[in-house]
């Protein structure tokens, strides 16, 4: 009872050490396993003779550039997408007024109420009746600039966080074996655990990049579901919508509420109907929710040999961990965790627990 404590008690604490530690841990995390995803770049250019430290400063130009290149090539389109939201809110006050005129809902009449019974109080204190103070002009508009500049600010954190990443990734790869020469070291000085430690290292490679294909492929279906679904729902530029869908869904959570609102947005100022918004943004969210969760959670946990319930409940704790990197680096965690236990004999419990 006192070593299961005790472990209790250890694993609590790595928890909230880890919750405390997230703006340290989270770069830190992303950079390793970036360096063993891009790590087999970087040797095919070794092999051509090219030097290590110039194939690696060459790979992160590539992807910072690829990166950039995406964000410019959609630029137009998120502008014209901002540009529309003025027209959008117009749109959106109108259809509400229309609708409360001809309809009144049951907070309509329970607001007339509570107003024509403040009138009665008044009228029976002998005091003279006021009608109810208009609100604020500007509190939407300043709850909208609140949000956008919290929204600004986060932006600005998480590309902190994207820059020192890179710099840890370029730092490990540009380093070669070094890192892997201290791991198997540290293992032990008998060389069967110093072997271990490479099998250990060399099966993250293999899991990390069949995590990165399996990223890819599930945001290439997700782009296809999207733009087939937004034909037939009769969007104009669907297959842009669905392009720009696939991409931004690399972000986890966030991705799929910008391009599930951003639909819903376009779909009314071309229909003019919040019916066919809704619909719309019900449908992305489905294909978000079906492949981006539910088949990719599959697709992944059949990748690095886990059950899809061990690897789906892992990315949830991992999101409530770490929220939306958690939900990106839950599932190479958990592989990486794997590949460790199944080597390592006190640890084969867990082994058993994620294996499929």
């Amino acid at each position: 009872m006192i070593e299961i404590a005790t472990l209790c008690i250890a694993v609590i604490a790595i928890i909230a050490a880890a919750r405390i530690a997230e703006d340290f841990l989270v770069p830190v995390v992303t950079g390793i396993l970036l360096s063993y995803a891009l790590r087999p770049l970087v040797s095919a250019l070794e092999r051509i003779r090219v030097p290590r430290l110039l194939a690696a400063a060459l790979v992160m130009t590539v992807l910072v550039g690829l990166l950039s290149g995406t964000g410019y090539a959609i630029r137009d389109d998120v502008n014209a997408a901002i540009a529309e939201l003025p027209g959008a809110a117009r749109k959106l006050r109108l259809v509400i007024a229309e609708s409360a005129r001809q309809s009144p809902g049951a907070m309509t009449h329970v607001t007339a109420a509570a107003e024509e019974l403040d009138r009665a109080a008044a009228a029976a204190q002998g005091k003279p009746v006021m009608n109810a103070p208009a609100p604020p002009r500007d509190g939407v508009a300043a709850q909208f600039q609140s949000f956008v500049e919290h929204q600004t600010e986060k932006a600005l954190g998480v590309f902190s966080e994207i820059v020192f990443a890179l710099l840890v990734a370029f730092f490990l790869i540009a380093a070669g074996d070094t890192f892997r020469r201290k791991v198997a070291k540290l293992a032990g000085e008998s060389l069967r655990r110093r072997r271990v430690a490479v099998e250990v290292l060399d099966e993250i490679d293999g899991q990390i990049q069949k995590y990165l294909v399996t990223l890819v492929l599930a945001n290439v279906l997700i782009a296809a579901a999207t733009w087939v679904a937004l034909l037939l729902l009769g969007l104009p530029n669907a297959g842009m919508w669905g392009v720009a869908t696939g991409i931004v869904h690399v972000i986890p959570y966030a991705g799929a509420a910008v391009a599930t609102f951003s639909i819903g947005v376009a779909m009314f100022l071309h229909s003019g109907s919040i019916a066919s918004a809704a619909i719309a943004m019900l449908v992305i969210a489905a294909i978000a929710t079906l492949i981006g969760i539910g088949y990719s959670s599959w697709l992944q946990g059949k990748a690095s040999r886990m059950n899809a319930v061990a690897v789906f409940v892992g990315v949830l704790f991992f999101g409530w961990l770490w929220g939306g990197w958690g939900l990106l680096l839950g599932l190479p965690i958990l592989a990486v965790v794997k590949s460790i236990s199944d080597r390592v004999e006190p640890l084969h419990p867990l082994s058993e627990l994620l294996a499929a």
